[in-house]
């Protein structure tokens, strides 16, 4: 009997290579996208010892809807290429006062407690996205809500947009100051108490080259690197870009792009591990894979990727290439420095152009001849040809 069934088996697998068909070959550990077993978006990488816990968003979006998450995942490595699934850690609705969206959210570790910064839609008491903050006593939960109120809600920065308040970054500095920094279409920043569930200080507005959302913060060799979303107000799917500074208040200089967009996916989130075991490596989503079942991926079912960063001798981040082969592959550090910028030119000597020390205006100084917005920080204008349409 035992005969019978091996050599039905065989016969099996020559007429699947015969018509075409034979099983396709399991990726190599640390392939792209690394994470497989669900739809996951937004990583937020966090290093505890030995060990990397990936923190993501679970996007179960069917069809053409829009995004549907309800609830948060968790996944841990120790060489970032063999990962275990420990399922939801929380629900957008643990919050008592939020109804929904699992968006972007990040976890940083204080006095061997584990912070959970995270988007969710806030019931009706206020509008649009709001800030919560949860806490647990292991990287993996249970995490409850750590105040009973949202950190940051649309009272605490108002603005044109429902939406402003998303995509937390918390960043705890080698002196203990921690900074909390979010925010589309504009970047808020404001310094974290030490029991890190309240504000200490005033809200700033930090302005950024073709800033758009989904800020990390970071620091490395002393210097601070913010990177960041961009360009989706230029009507393109969303880049990377980052920018480096002396201090989290500034002033940021603009790097550059670091990658561009992603596979079928027009949003993308940065999530970067430092000096992890030797090597650096930049975590961000795309919309490649497809499931056992058949579920295809796409701009609202979307999934994990990584890749190694690099520095060169400056501190300046190395263009990253989107792979396949993500980090199954071993490191090949470029040699040398990143090429400088291009030079962008000079303007018209005609052209009159006055520089904001501080950040972008919050109003129109004297009578601008085109203005497309009435609040140019916080507004963001829509993308206008005036070469088509008849102009504008």
């Amino acid at each position: 009997m035992r005969l019978v069934t091996l050599l039905h088996r065989i016969t099996l697998c020559w007429a699947a290579l015969a018509c075409g068909t034979a099983p396709a070959a399991e990726p190599a550990p640390g392939a792209n996208p690394v994470l497989r077993d669900r739809f996951t978006a937004d990583p937020a990488p966090l290093v505890v010892g030995d060990t990397v816990y990936l923190y993501v968003g679970r996007d179960e979006a069917k069809g053409n809807d829009f995004f549907l998450m309800k609830e948060w995942l968790c996944y841990s490595s120790k060489d970032l290429r063999h990962w275990t699934a420990h399922g939801a850690h929380m629900k957008p609705t643990d919050f008592k006062w939020a109804v929904g969206d699992a968006w972007a959210a990040q976890v940083v570790q204080r006095n061997g407690r584990f912070y959970f910064y995270a988007t969710v839609q806030h019931d009706d008491t206020h509008q649009g996205k709001a800030i919560g903050v949860a806490v647990a006593d292991n990287p993996l939960g249970p995490f409850k809500d750590a105040r009973g109120s949202a950190l940051v809600t649309d009272a605490t920065t108002p603005s044109p947009y429902n939406w402003n308040d998303i995509d937390p970054t918390v960043f705890i500095d080698d002196d203990g100051t921690a900074w909390l920094a979010w925010g589309n279409p504009v970047l808020y920043l404001a310094r974290l108490k030490p029991n890190m569930t309240e504000l200490d200080g005033p809200i700033e507005k930090i302005a950024l080259p073709n800033y758009t959302e989904g800020p990390w913060l970071s620091k490395r060799k002393g210097v601070y690197y913010l990177t960041y979303a961009s360009m989706a107000h230029q009507n393109v799917w969303e880049h990377l870009s980052y920018a480096t500074a002396p201090s989290p208040r500034g002033p940021w200089t603009y790097q550059g792009l670091l990658t561009g967009p992603t596979h079928n996916s027009y949003t993308i989130h940065a999530g970067v591990i430092d000096d992890f075991k030797g090597q650096s490596y930049l975590a961000y989503h795309n919309g490649e894979l497809t499931l056992p079942d058949g579920q295809t991926g796409n701009g609202n079912r979307r999934s994990v990727t990584m890749e190694y960063l690099y520095y060169d001798a400056d501190g300046r981040m190395w263009p990253v290439t989107q792979t396949e082969a993500g980090i199954s592959m071993p490191p090949k550090p470029p040699a040398g420095k990143v090429p400088a910028p291009a030079d962008p030119g000079r303007s018209d000597p005609r052209v009159a152009v006055q520089q904001f020390a501080q950040g972008y205006p919050e109003t129109w100084p004297g009578r601008p001849a085109l203005a497309s917005v009435t609040r140019p920080f916080e507004q963001a204008p829509e993308p206008v040809g005036f070469n088509r349409d008849g102009g504008a």
